[in-house]
């Protein structure tokens, strides 16, 4: 393409995703040298100056000649846009505490409720809505742009933007990469060295193959050989669940126990830290009623120990996740400003600039990359992006089992998007009645009528 590149970002004020995909953006070559013309956007008003500042700190720390801007009115920011990336939440830590505990107060095994589980449903529903009026205002200002998007529950969210606008959404995320380190461990291979590639949905999927990059090995036999051979109390939080899976379906999943156990209903006896993440003593009240939302863990990996004993020391950064993908001061070992490693950037250069760029992963309507799964259900597939746009990668049959865990998966969604367009609770209720971790109807529907009366004001209209 000839001329600048406009890139929008919106929740620009966030201290992960601005200051990490500014950086991204600016240590590129290939977008910068294209004459990049970059648009913070956020609702709220207060962290877009903060945001701009480092921006420009960057970007003469870097030399390059860039147009930077800030607004709160996406109408005006959209037009002319060639991409825009999306990452938003509604007070995020305050209502995933309600996510997690109020499904399990009425009985849900679900274990972690960002994605999947009850929870899941509730916190799509909530950053539906927001993220629909970006895909809607797209189709009026800027309807060639590409969408990708990052905000949580991903598969849900690009399942929604791609049946009810028009625009072309690409979900990204970087829990594949999680699957290859925790790979790598077991092997004891460096990371880099293994070429592996992944299926399934976003949080859910499955290598189909994993081979040495410099020798061409086969690395599977010698994985199954040392899983075995792995003690079990080995990173339990992060890897029990995936050894477990790969045993008994004969693939190794991804990224970890907390993401993939959202999607099964037995997966609790596999995540020690379960009963450690948004803990409060009811005594005292509950996070939303005393506006204390308590502290959140990862998982094990993160030392309880660690949490100061007093409230004015203060507490540690806790990994974020999904989330986590570096705030301003990331920088490498010498001093250098780093990439955060997540892959809008590489798609960008290839779809805008046409670098031939390969992708460990993207979320896409199926057209046939995922065999088994239903047309138009959103997939996670290996990709190229090139000047002729996104080539995402047709993929081997799963096997059937796996297959039967995803079917459900993909249908909740499709019922979640339908309900969402219906304002429809019984709707709804259709697809928390399929999730793994739903105990009986009538839990069902107190589930959905308390999480309403709880979050009414920011969840969409939705009737009996």
């Amino acid at each position: 393409m000839s001329g600048g590149v406009r890139i929008v970002l919106v929740g620009a004020g966030s201290r992960e995703f601005g200051p990490a995909s500014i950086r991204d953006l600016l240590l590129s070559d290939a977008l910068c040298d294209r004459g990049l013309d970059i648009v913070l956007v956020d609702i709220d008003p207060s962290e877009l100056p903060r945001t701009q500042a480092y921006a420009e700190s960057v970007a003469v720390r870097l030399g390059r000649s860039v147009s930077l801007s800030a607004t709160t009115d996406l109408a005006e920011a959209l037009p002319g846009a060639h991409a825009v990336v999306l990452a938003i939440e509604i007070r995020r830590y305050f209502y995933w505490a309600q996510d997690f505990h109020i499904p399990r107060q009425f009985g849900s095994s679900q274990i972690y409720g960002e994605n999947g589980g009850p929870g899941g449903l509730f916190h799509a529903l909530r950053n539906m809505g927001p993220a629909m009026d970006v895909a809607r205002a797209m189709e009026a200002h800027c309807p060639e742009a590409w969408l990708i998007n990052y905000t949580n529950p991903l598969t849900k969210l690009c399942e929604a933007q791609s049946r009810l606008s028009s625009v072309r959404v690409v979900g990204l995320c970087h829990g594949v990469f999680h699957g290859m380190e925790q790979m790598a461990r077991l092997l004891e291979l460096p990371a880099e060295r293994l070429d592996a590639r992944a299926s399934g949905l976003n949080h859910f999927s499955w290598f189909e193959s994993v081979r040495d990059r410099e020798t061409g090995e086969d690395l599977y036999p010698g994985l199954r050989r040392r899983e075995r051979e792995a003690h079990w109390l080995h990173d339990w939080d992060e890897i029990a669940l995936s050894r477990i899976l790969f045993r008994v379906f004969g693939r190794y999943p991804s990224p970890g126990a907390n993401h993939i156990g959202e999607y099964l209903g037995w997966a609790r006896e596999f995540l020690g830290s379960s009963l450690l993440q948004f803990f409060h003593d009811p005594v005292q009240g509950a996070p939303w009623e005393t506006g204390e939302t308590p502290t959140w863990l990862y998982n094990l990996g993160e030392n309880p120990t660690d949490v100061p004993a007093f409230p004015e020391s203060p507490l540690p950064r806790v990994r974020n996740g999904d989330d986590e993908t570096g705030g301003e001061d990331e920088v490498g070992a010498t001093g250098e400003l780093t990439p955060s490693g997540e892959l809008a950037v590489p798609l960008l250069e290839g779809v805008l600039c046409g670098v031939d760029t390969c992708l460990d992963a993207v979320n896409v309507p199926n057209e046939g990359y995922v065999p088994g799964l239903s047309e138009g259900a959103v997939v996670e597939v290996p990709a190229r992006a090139d000047r002729d746009g996104l080539h995402p990668a047709a993929m081997e049959p799963l096997p059937e089992g796996i297959l039967g865990l995803l079917r459900t998966q993909t249908t909740i969604s499709r019922l979640l998007v339908d309900a969402f367009a219906e304002g429809s609770r019984r709707t709804l209720l259709q697809a928390l009645l399929l999730d793994p971790t739903t105990t009986s109807y009538r839990t069902a529907v107190h589930t959905i009528n308390e999480m309403f009366r709880l979050q009414g004001e920011v969840l969409p209209e939705m009737e009996w």
